[in-house]
């Protein structure tokens, strides 16, 4: 299963944001990596500024080029903003959902458990990280693993309000997705539009 393996504080210093979770070195060196970091930049083209939302995008979702076209297409077919739906799309791969729900601090930690047949889709497990939840369907921990020591760290003290679109249920250590969010309520700094005219070129 193809993944991003490099090095990612790195990417999240290029960046600027912590787009893979706290990071202490982006904490201690907010400036860009390799040895003229610190000195003058010089001025990013249109193209440029473009480019860099996109591969923004896809390391915040852990999503490989390949991956991240046909998402974009598949958004193109869709009705609705095609920069909003491709967010949505993003924001409805199983590994995000088991991310927003709290049973990991990172989506690189939620694909693990994905892939390692912890978690359950109306069920039954599903071990393929990139899987479109639907609304209504319940994603939860299988029954056997729920006693685990990393899945209960991470939901220790986690605030599962702040996504609407999710209903947690403590008791069975599952969630619904309700419906697909609405741009204002996903969180992450992208500018999808940035990302939308870079394939239209």
């Amino acid at each position: 299963m193809a993944r991003y393996i490099g090095p990612k504080s790195r990417i999240a210093r290029k960046f600027g944001e912590a787009i893979f979770g706290p990071d202490k070195v982006l904490a201690k060196k907010n400036y860009p990596p390799g040895q003229h970091g610190q000195g003058r930049r010089k001025k990013t083209s249109e193209y440029g500024i473009q480019l860099r939302e996109k591969q923004k995008a896809k390391y915040t979702y852990g999503v490989l080029e390949k991956q991240f076209r046909n998402l974009y297409e598949k958004a193109q077919r869709t009705k609705g903003v095609t920069g909003e739906v491709l967010l949505q799309l993003l924001e409805s791969r199983l590994d995000n959902i088991v991310y927003r729900l709290g049973l990991s601090p990172t989506r690189s930690g939620a694909r693990q458990l994905v892939s390692h047949k912890h978690i359950t889709v109306d069920g039954k497990v599903v071990n393929i990280a990139s899987y479109h939840v639907r609304a209504s369907q319940v994603i939860a921990v299988r029954e056997k693993d729920k006693s685990m020591e990393v899945i209960g760290a991470a939901l220790n003290g986690f605030n599962h309000s702040k996504y609407p679109w999710i209903e947690w249920n403590a008791a069975s250590m599952s969630g619904t997705y309700l419906h697909i969010p609405e741009r204002e309520d996903i969180p992450e700094n992208i500018k999808e539009q940035l990302i939308v005219e870079l394939y239209s070129k």
